[in-house]
């Protein structure tokens, strides 16, 4: 029975930017259909659904090409030649196409027992869809010439019609089906730029880079910058915070007079001797003691405090919605701030990945929390420039909320760490280089999050950001997991 699309997983993965992954090692005709019904959520989310016949093509031929690349290996592999020798290469590719296809389900059930697989990845990075094809038999120099070859043949042709008349070599899977898979790209206004394959980590990877519709996306950002110019219509940083932030970067103010202004908030000074004495200090004992909690806290570590506390103050905690993000964002800084001091040992980013973890979805918490009349007038503003009901709906749903986020950041005067973290959460490979430590750490924390609400695997990981922290296998990140959640569960218990 074939299997069903689950439409909310998709959208889900969509609007946040999480990979999408299914793997197969037969890829039959069903899995096909299902990779196209998951490639139509996701331009239907983006707005490209006019995209959606010539990607499919695309994809289609690029996992059959992997397909075919697997079975090749079986199929040399049983004849004992090498794949890598040049002489035997030509030896085998004599007979494969036709043995293969008399005797196709004897080399299909082979590659299962062999665990060689065909990936296809799904994943929404910032403006962009990114379509992986991915599979576990690397593939020669003499075949990657042969697609660079293809690639460039393809340059000759000014129309799908042109190529399709013109003869060309089709020995191979990969011939007149590369060419015309770039004319597609070319056709819908990508160079041919936006297709490459290469090998890494010992699979053969063809990626896909489609951006959003110019349409789509020139409406999102005319609405993410009207909702920013908008936020004043929320309040603004309660004065004593900006005071003290004033004298946070004043070298000359004394720690005790900053302490006194503290303990004119009994709600700051409450969340304050909360966090000191909270585990990621491990404490040998409770400190009640204001000074000494500033102390303890560092100058860094409460300007970061202040920050994370104003948002909260601004924002409020009045929906379901809101306080089930926040719970989100406390558990992501927990984990990120544990990550940090136990697993990587960078002790100089601690204050800037806990406080980038409860911050990183401000952008989601703003949605559920603006006050009624900045939603009117930007729906106000929406009808007047013709800007369909269901994008701002988009926006509600999570969908741009990382660059929402990090362009109030910026107005509310955020230090560049922070303004990454939220910016780049969704997004680590793009983050400025100077952040990186935080934004991987931050990355992966909110996905270990998701491990348990949303079934998260390690396909679901940034394999770069994994390998910062050197973990290399489900297992491995699941006990990960399995160990922060225990100590968040008890520590929200003590």
């Amino acid at each position: 029975m074939p299997k069903k699309v689950d439409s909310e997983k998709v959208l889900k993965a969509a609007r946040s930017s999480i990979p999408l992954t299914v793997k197969s090692y037969t890829l039959p005709h069903e899995t096909e259909l299902y990779l196209e019904e998951i490639l139509e959520l996701f331009l239907r989310e983006m707005g490209q659904e006019k995209l959606k016949d010539p990607l499919a093509y695309c994809l289609r031929e690029l996992a059959v090409n992997a397909k075919k690349a697997n079975t090749k290996r079986i199929y040399f592999q049983e004849r004992n030649l090498d794949l890598f020798d040049d002489k035997e290469y030509q030896t085998g590719m004599r007979t494969f196409k036709q043995d293969t296809l008399e005797n196709i389900e004897h080399y299909l059930e082979h590659q299962k027992q062999a665990g060689l697989y065909v990936k296809v990845i799904f994943h929404a990075k910032g403006r962009d869809l990114h379509l992986y094809v991915v599979n576990n038999s690397s593939i020669t120099r003499k075949e990657q010439i042969r697609v660079y070859d293809r690639i460039a043949r393809s340059r000759a042709f000014d129309s799908l019609e042109e190529a399709l008349t013109t003869v060309l070599d089709d020995s191979e899977g990969a011939g007149l089906g590369i060419v015309i898979l770039v004319l597609m790209l070319k056709k819908i206004g990508l160079d041919e730029d936006a297709f490459d394959i290469d090998m890494d980590n010992g699979e053969t990877v063809a990626r896909i880079v489609v951006p959003m519709s110019d349409v789509r996306l020139d409406n999102l950002e005319i609405i993410s910058q009207r909702l920013v110019q908008e936020i004043d219509a929320l309040p603004r940083f309660p004065e004593n915070i900006v005071n003290l932030q004033h004298m946070i970067s004043d070298p000359d103010t004394e720690i005790a007079e900053i302490a006194r202004q503290v303990s004119t908030d009994p709600a700051l000074t409450a969340d304050l001797l909360k966090v000191v004495n909270s585990a990621a200090f491990m404490l040998p004992k409770k400190v009640d003691n204001i000074v000494e909690a500033v102390k303890l806290v560092g100058m860094r570590g409460l300007r970061n405090l202040l920050y994370s506390y104003g948002t909260q103050k601004i924002l409020g905690n009045e929906t379901a919605e809101t306080k089930r993000l926040w719970e989100h964002s406390y558990r992501t800084a927990f984990y990120a701030y544990n990550l940090a001091k136990s697993v990587t040992r960078k002790k100089e980013i601690l204050d800037d990945v806990y406080v980038g973890g409860i911050l990183h979805d401000m952008g989601k918490i703003i949605f559920s929390s603006v006050h009624p009349d900045l939603i009117e007038k930007i729906n106000e503003f929406s009808a007047e420039k013709n800007i369909p009901a269901e994008i701002f709906e988009d926006l509600s749903a999570g969908l741009n909320h990382s660059e929402i986020g990090a362009m109030i950041a910026e107005k509310w005067n955020f230090p560049d760490a922070l303004v990454a973290a939220i910016k780049y959460h969704h997004n680590p490979l793009s983050a400025p280089r100077q952040y990186r430590d935080v934004i991987y750490t931050v990355c992966l924390a909110n996905g270990l999050c998701h491990i348990r609400d949303a079934n998260f695997g390690i396909e679901h990981f940034e394999p770069r950001v994994l390998a910062e922290f050197n973990i290399t296998s489900e297992e491995q990140l699941r006990h990960i997991e399995e160990r922060l959640h225990n100590a968040f569960l008890k520590e929200a218990i003590t």
